[in-house]
């Protein structure tokens, strides 16, 4: 199978963000709350956004099945309170979850937490309970930056977080570490802030120890590990001189990098640098990068055709990259399959 760890709901009916818009209104002191069960999304309209794009790119690409997660942009932390935040990702958690009871066989959900800046973490932990009870999601996009460019969390090593880690371990549940959208003009969401951020909580693993006290936790470092593997030299340098292990021992039990690098040559660094036991087939799509480029003819986000045509895969790793590895990773997803035949 070719399984595809990173998708989100970017192509959500509209509906979804004129609610939102209101949402952000009462937000803002200017507008009453908008009730929930206004917002209706029918089945076909569903079916509408979901057919005419990323069912029509999986078919035409050869993806099998997609971890499908509310629009990571969409999440937006900072906007209002705790209140405003539960209430968006229900919505947003409820949505992903009808994908996958539509088209069971190709979608399976993850779920956004209702975190906010200032907040204790463990107050996300009714929806993640909800989330995997109720809508059977098999992975969760944890926030290291819920203030949306300030950084004013404590470290993903904080005590702060463990009652979320321990949720995830006894759920068996691996978490991508993925920020929502910047608050801070200098920062373009989707470029250096998602790639300061993946490097940002990459080296804060690393200053840690982490995964003594959590040795069964999975985390997902999306697009590529943002600029870890490129600088692996100076990340293994810097573990030195902090007296931690080295990294395949320190971290890379622990700690995944997915394939979303849009161009050959990062693909060919990726596996070349990462064990190929840590790297998992992701795609992103439809996401940051939605043209084609112009030296290929392709889009920049059809990463199979990269994974295909890297030199630095055998046949077993190959497998392991598009399917093994998530079977591993996200226990969950596998037992889904298995209870179908596959």
């Amino acid at each position: 199978m070719i399984i595809d760890i990173h998708g989100h709901y970017t192509t959500a009916p509209a509906q979804l963000g004129a609610w939102r818009d209101l949402q952000i209104a009462f937000a803002d002191g200017v507008a009453d709350a908008p009730d929930p069960a206004t917002l209706r999304i029918s089945d076909d309209d569903i079916r509408e956004t979901i057919e005419a794009n990323q069912l029509k790119l999986m078919n035409e690409r050869g993806s099998d099945l997609t971890v499908f997660s509310p629009r990571a942009s969409f999440m937006a932390h900072h906007i209002g309170d705790l209140a405003v935040s539960e209430t968006w990702a229900r919505i947003c958690n409820d949505l992903v979850a009808r994908v996958a009871q539509l088209y069971p066989d190709r979608f399976l959900p993850g779920a956004m937490l209702p975190q906010s800046p200032g907040v204790d973490p463990k107050t996300t932990l009714a929806e993640l309970d909800r989330a995997v009870n109720d809508l059977g999601v098999v992975t969760v996009n944890l926030n290291p930056d819920p203030s949306g460019g300030f950084w004013t969390a404590p470290a993903l090593t904080d005590r702060s977080w463990y009652p979320i880690y321990e949720k995830l371990v006894e759920y068996e549940l691996p978490a991508m570490i993925h920020v929502s959208t910047s608050c801070k003009p200098v920062f373009h969401t989707t470029g250096d802030h998602y790639l300061n951020a993946d490097t940002t909580a990459f080296m804060q693993l690393l200053k840690g120890d982490l995964f003594r006290d959590f040795p069964d936790l999975k985390f997902v470092i999306p697009h590529g590990g943002g600029a870890a593997p490129y600088h692996w030299g100076r990340f293994r340098g810097l573990a030195m001189a902090l007296r931690k292990p080295d990294l395949e021992e320190h971290l890379l039990n622990n700690v995944f990098f997915d394939t979303c690098v849009y161009h050959q040559p990062g693909i060919d660094l990726l596996t070349t640098v990462i064990p190929a036991d840590n790297i998992l087939f992701a795609s992103e799509m439809i996401g940051a990068v939605r043209d084609i480029d112009p030296r290929t003819g392709h889009y920049f986000d059809d990463t199979k055709r990269y994974v295909d045509a890297t030199p630095h895969l055998d046949d077993a790793q190959r497998s392991a990259v598009f399917e093994g590895n998530a079977r591993r990773v996200y226990p969950r997803l596998n037992r889904a399959l298995v209870a179908r035949g596959l």
